[in-house]
């Protein structure tokens, strides 16, 4: 079925192209299909309200810059020839147990074959006794305290999901205390516990980051609890930025 919806899509796509827009013979072997990505949604813990708002986002941001987000809640979809139709998986607040042991295994082996992985907000609330994919996302979630404004110190505004920020950004969320954070992992953005009330992760307490992992690549960043949050264009940016990274774009 997957497939078959997939082969509708580029029927689909073709078709998007009028007969007087059509380019010519030469011109038609340079145009090029957008990259497809699968965004999981699934949840057997809390379901996160603003996960159909990110959804939206991401095809927006699909459709202005040449990929295509196509969603599912079905672990099913996780199979090795599935996969294959893919350049990037994001795990949008995913939460608890979402894939069985064959499904996890053809993940594993998607992400061994050059794959990339984007994790957001509560994904790191997700598979906590699949060790492989805890330092995947690069931590667990471990608490939160109630949604408030925090400070976020931009550490290092080279990747291209922060080069648009400043060195301090103010923003509103829901801010995740983590676990067994990966020590391995590029961070990109800190929380000062000293700017709101609650925080757990003391002076070191990152927010976003990536690494590359078991042959693919892996971005999470910890923001995108609100509907709110996905109407802030330094966070769409944020988004589209790991996501052209996860592209192999940048």
């Amino acid at each position: 079925m997957k497939t078959l919806v997939l082969s509708l899509f580029a029927i689909g796509f073709a078709l998007q192209i009028s007969a007087q827009d059509a380019p010519n013979p030469e011109e038609a072997q340079n145009v090029k299909m957008p990259e497809l990505v699968l965004v999981f949604t699934k949840t057997t813990g809390y379901r996160h309200a603003s996960i159909e708002k990110g959804m939206k986002t991401l095809r927006e941001l699909g459709r202005k810059n040449g990929f295509v987000a196509l969603q599912t809640d079905s672990g099913t979809d996780f199979n090795p020839q599935n996969l294959g139709n893919y350049r990037l998986v994001v795990f949008l607040s995913t939460t608890e147990e979402v894939l069985d042991d064959a499904q996890q295994k053809a993940f594993e082996g998607y992400i061994k074959n050059g794959g990339s992985y984007l994790g957001i907000h509560a994904a790191a609330d997700t598979e906590y006794d699949w060790p492989w994919y805890g330092k995947l996302v690069g931590g667990y979630f471990e608490s939160h305290p109630e949604q408030q404004e925090a400070k976020i110190d931009v550490v290092d505004t080279s990747h291209p999901s922060t080069t648009h920020l400043k060195d301090v950004w103010m923003h509103f969320d829901e801010w995740y205390n983590f676990k067994q954070l990966n020590p391995s992992v590029s961070v990109l953005m800190k929380l000062d516990e000293t700017s709101y009330k609650g925080g757990k992760n003391g002076a070191n307490h990152p927010i976003a980051w990536y690494h590359e992992y078991d042959g693919g690549r892996a971005f999470y960043t910890g923001l995108g609890h609100t509907d709110a949050a996905y109407d802030d264009p330094d966070f769409r940016q944020h988004l589209l930025g790991a996501i052209e990274w996860c592209l192999k774009r940048k």
